[in-house]
């Protein structure tokens, strides 16, 4: 069986020890269901075409340079040497420059995964890297030149291997100030907080990835083979809204403690009265049964 096509060969170098490495894709959306564009008239597939924005005119691939706009219309063309020269040179090593504890890492700065396998030679270094970090509880800090531009890699232990995310860049992360802006400072405790806490507890698992289902592209599949098979799919029900409720009171029916209360029962004084009552009322209706005419028959 062929392995995975390695997507960089390089190698990571930690104080100075250093030993080939090899990036794998961690995570692809090539399985995904995709779409072809098609003229709804003919069926044919359309093409995508790139024209001038004032001629209207087809712009061929050899015409076609990069341009950063200064104002508004007016741009720098940056033909492809230019920008090949300014990307920085590769050393072809991930220069490991920090450690810091897990604890610390801030997943909003994932950009993408990819798998770091020893290259062929140097598995004693790569394990003894992995091993160290795994005992120290810390992911390293690397930069390198990835993809023809600089990146900052978040490096792991990861089963027999490590993993390596590449970071978003601080400018590229926005701010969540304005998101959590209107947040109002609230302090919640008391009975809803203990109600809150009760039902997170009962719903508290271990991460397991193989249990997420992409419903869309189960439906989307579903929808394709409807199509094949000439059949149309049952018209899916609209949602109907729930009744407003307090807040309390939710967390409380969420809780399994928002039925209602059982009636009181009855006490033995109170029992007694009531079967006092039907002996009382048993005479008044062999009364009127006595009182209602018989019929013979004829």
């Amino acid at each position: 069986m062929v392995g995975p096509r390695a997507n960089w060969k390089g190698f990571i170098k930690f104080g100075e020890v250093s030993c080939p490495v090899a990036l794998f894709t961690a995570a692809s959306s090539s399985e995904r269901i995709a779409f072809n564009t098609l003229n709804r008239k003919t069926g044919n597939r359309v093409k995508r075409e790139f024209v001038d924005s004032e001629t209207g005119d087809p712009v061929e691939r050899d015409n076609q340079v990069k341009g950063y706009e200064i104002e508004n219309g007016q741009f720098i063309v940056l033909e492809p040497d230019e920008v090949a020269a300014a990307v920085p040179e590769s050393d072809k090593t991930l220069n490991i420059e920090a450690y810091i504890p897990c604890a610390q890492i801030d997943t909003t700065y994932f950009d993408k995964p990819y798998y770091l396998a020893p290259d062929k030679m140097g598995t004693d270094a790569f394990v003894l890297l992995r091993d160290g970090m795994k005992k120290e509880k810390v992911a390293a800090i690397a930069r390198t030149i990835l993809f023809r531009r600089m990146r900052t890699v978040l490096i792991r232990a990861h089963g027999k291997g490590l993993i390596a995310n590449t970071l978003n860049f601080d400018y590229e992360v926005r701010s969540s100030e304005k998101a959590f802006e209107e947040i109002p400072d609230l302090k919640i405790e008391g009975e809803m907080l203990e109600l809150a806490e009760h039902i997170i507890g009962t719903k508290k698992g271990r991460f397991d990835a193989s249990t997420f289902d992409d419903r869309y592209e189960a439906a989307v599949a579903e929808l394709v083979k409807a199509k094949i098979e000439g059949r149309s799919l049952p018209k899916r029900k609209a949602p109907v809204a729930s009744k407003p409720s307090d807040l309390l009171q939710a967390l409380r029916e969420s809780a399994g403690r928002g039925a209602k209360e059982a009636q009181p029962k009855r006490t033995a004084a109170n029992a007694n009265k009531g079967a006092a009552r039907q002996k009382a009322a048993k005479p008044v209706a062999k009364s009127k049964a006595a009182s209602a005419p018989t019929r013979r028959a004829s």
